[in-house]
């Protein structure tokens, strides 16, 4: 050890303590050059002293720890070492002092208690601080998780709009709309429309494997039940039945959401129509006069 090494200001010492499980820390490299050693000799005499360095005064790092002090603190000291870093508590310093035997080292624990007590005063001296900027830190991470939730939402096509208005011309988009609807059934799709043909079984076609589908109409020509005879050819069969009760078009997913119609689904996008998803007591009523 030179002369040198023990005019290191208490600045420089203060920069090189961390914290971490709640506990300001030094670790070996940064001891190790301190003290004026090998960092291998440094961890050879706390192995060898093993019993006065319980886990509160010395602990070896995690993976994790590791990455998060390197991102942090921009640490760079260890190296290509492949071993974990050793961490010192101010307890631990003070007794890697007496086993590394040395006046240096005396010395040079001696600036560094000093340091890890300044650290103290600071921290307590600017606790309010601190929570305050713990408070605001909180706050961002919450506001984050909620635009990403946001986000996600807006990105995922289970969530569909509650009402709007389609216009002439729009035949593709209608389409889109509606078989995104039948792409969102987990169990079950009942269909309610007095005119149903093979371009209305095209969007069914859609559905999930082990989803249900029931069309009540007000009647089934043979027309229709010929295109529904080719559908069970390809997919899932389905139920048809004559329902000759309903004016408007109703689509029930999963027996819990209902969208209403303002023109039959075979007709999508050739004129005006706007859509509606029904909530709260009417969604109820429909379902169970439905079924």
């Amino acid at each position: 050890m030179t002369g040198k090494s023990l005019q290191v200001v208490r600045g420089d010492i203060e920069a090189k303590i961390h914290t971490l499980r709640g506990m300001q820390i030094m670790l070996d490299t940064d001891l190790a050059t301190l003290f004026g050693v090998e960092t291998k000799r440094l961890n050879e005499q706390v192995k060898r002293n093993s019993e006065r360095f319980p886990a509160e005064f010395c602990f070896q790092l995690t993976h994790q720890e590791m990455e998060i002090l390197r991102s942090h603190f921009a640490t760079s000291s260890w190296g290509g070492r492949r071993n974990l870093p050793y961490a010192f508590t101010e307890q631990g310093v003070a007794m890697l002092s007496t086993v590394l035997k040395s006046k240096t080292a005396v010395q040079m624990s001696i600036k560094i208690m000093k340091a890890f007590v300044a650290m103290r005063h600071f921290i307590a001296s600017h606790a309010q601080v601190f929570k305050r900027l713990d408070s605001l830190e909180l706050k961002q991470i919450e506001t984050e998780a909620k635009v990403e939730k946001v986000l996600d939402a807006l990105g995922n096509k289970d969530i569909q709009p509650k009402q709007g208005i389609f216009f002439e011309g729009e035949v593709f988009d209608a389409y889109r709309f509606v078989a995104d609807l039948v792409r969102s059934a987990k169990r079950s799709i009942t269909l309610i429309d007095n005119y149903v043909d093979d371009t209305v079984l095209t969007l069914f076609s859609k559905r999930k494997k082990g989803v249900a589908l029931r069309i009540l109409t007000k009647a089934i020509s043979k027309e229709l039940s010929l295109d529904i005879k080719k559908h069970h050819a390809q997919f899932p069969p389905l139920s048809a039945e004559v329902f000759p009760y309903a004016h408007d078009r109703f689509l029930i997913l999963d027996e819990k959401e209902v969208y209403h119609f303002g023109a039959s689904l075979k007709d999508l996008g050739r004129k005006w129509f706007a859509f509606s998803r029904l909530d709260g007591e009417l969604a109820k009523i429909l379902i169970e006069r439905a079924r």
